[in-house]
């Protein structure tokens, strides 16, 4: 199994999956580009999904080069393996693909145009609800603001008042890595590399993968509806609307851990741990 996180986290977001997991499977977390111990560039063009895609292509073919690996993706980790899957051939790479919060940056680019080709009050209502929920972004991509912002407000405890207050995770249940606060400033390059061109652009993309969605229904950044029309794009999709946040990794990991193994059950691969 491969998990991959989002911003502004590490490997650590997954740590308690972790622990209901490596008895059943060889598991690795690793940090995705700009974040922990991995490298940061420094041009916002090195973080375009492109290459994010492949860098986890290259982690699973160091991790398994003999058989495809299931993923488990959050946030901007799973933004970055939907890329990956909609390659041609990633079946071969990729046994299932378990995506959190985290949406297929030109399916949402197609969900948030729907008004244009029909506007009916329902897809009007749904693109203003989601561009609200996706308001921050904004933020993000604007020069040196955002960084200054989060040098200041970007420590440990700031981060679990934050998850408190919003989500009501207790602060134990949240491990982030001493490398918080450069991670939420280096992370701010994923939105500047690739929201624009795939809301401008967005491009047909399908998946022979088979995907499962945990759609978290409080999400505060990605709306449920965003979803509804993903079965154009997967040949074998499967989703689960479940009464939670966005930091389901740190609510409710043995949620994530319950429906990882069912899915992975339904589509074996040839050896076990």
């Amino acid at each position: 199994m491969v998990l991959v996180h989002g911003w502004p986290d590490t490997h650590h977001l997954w740590d308690g999956v972790i622990a209901l997991l490596s008895d059943k499977y060889r598991v690795l977390a690793y940090d995705t580009r700009g974040y922990g111990e991995s490298s940061a560039p420094r041009a916002v063009s090195a973080y375009r999904l492109d290459r994010l895609a492949t860098d986890f292509f290259a982690v699973v073919d160091q991790l398994s080069p003999e058989q495809p690996v299931h993923v488990v993706a959050h946030d901007w980790g799973s933004v970055q393996v939907w890329e990956a899957v909609c390659e041609h051939g990633a079946e071969e790479f990729v046994a299932s693909f378990t995506s959190i919060s985290g949406p297929n940056l030109d399916h949402l680019g197609t969900f948030l145009r729907a008004p244009l080709r029909r506007p009916t009050p329902r897809a009007i209502w749904n693109t203003l609800a989601q561009g609200l929920s996706s308001a921050y972004t904004g933020f993000f991509m604007l020069p040196v603001l955002p960084g200054l912002f989060f040098r200041v407000a970007g420590s440990a405890r700031m981060w679990r008042l934050f998850l408190r207050l919003v989500e009501g995770i207790r602060p134990d249940q949240v491990t982030v890595a001493d490398s918080l606060r450069r991670d939420m400033i280096s992370g701010l390059r994923f939105y500047k590399a690739n929201i624009l061109p795939r809301m401008v652009g967005p491009r047909d993309r399908r998946t022979a993968v088979p995907v499962q969605l945990l759609v978290n229904t409080r999400d505060i950044a990605v709306r449920p509806a965003g979803y509804d029309d993903y079965s154009r794009w997967a040949d074998n999709l499967i989703r689960h609307d479940l009464p939670r946040g966005h930091w389901l990794p740190f609510s409710d990991p043995g949620a994530i851990a319950g429906y990882a193994e069912k899915f992975i059950a339904a589509h074996p691969t040839d050896s076990g741990k």
